[in-house]
């Protein structure tokens, strides 16, 4: 389940869906990201998230598809806003459940790394010496990448 949409969520909504009727299941891992007030030491005010709307989804697919291939996962929901967002508002949510916990957190973190390093979004802060389009920071471009060498 993937949702792309400028609207918020309620993490707790989104949790009881991964839970309703899910009596195979004794874990569920969630990840919520928000705006941060500041970043690359400067004060940010709001942050604008764009996308390719033809590919997100594939993209985002792909993940999902990735990571229930490398463990025992049941249900996932990812949800990323656009837009733009004020600081403290969420940005993304990921929820995976599993039989076990081992695998729904390593699924959510792994969900979580390549949609920061390979997902088609867009971010621009505004701060008070102007706004800034982001690029991939390399931590995050090497979290993913440890993956590649774990099964």
């Amino acid at each position: 389940m993937i949702s792309i949409q400028a609207h918020d969520f309620d993490i707790s909504d989104e949790t009881n869906l991964l839970e309703q009727n899910n009596h195979d299941d004794g874990a569920l891992v969630t990840f919520t990201g928000r705006v941060r007030n500041k970043n690359l030491g400067d004060d940010v005010s709001a942050l604008h998230l764009e996308h390719y709307p033809g590919m997100t989804k594939k993209s985002l697919a792909s993940i999902i598809e990735q990571a229930k291939s490398r463990w025992p996962i049941s249900r996932v929901k990812v949800i990323h806003r656009i837009g733009t967002l004020a600081v403290g508002e969420q940005i993304v949510f990921v929820g995976v459940t599993s039989p076990h916990r081992e695998a729904a957190f390593q699924a959510c973190e792994f969900i979580m790394d390549y949609l920061k390093v390979s997902a088609p979004f867009w971010k621009k802060e505004v701060t008070p010496n102007g706004d800034r389009w982001l690029d991939a920071k390399t931590s995050d471009t090497n979290k993913a990448s440890h993956w590649n060498s774990k099964t």
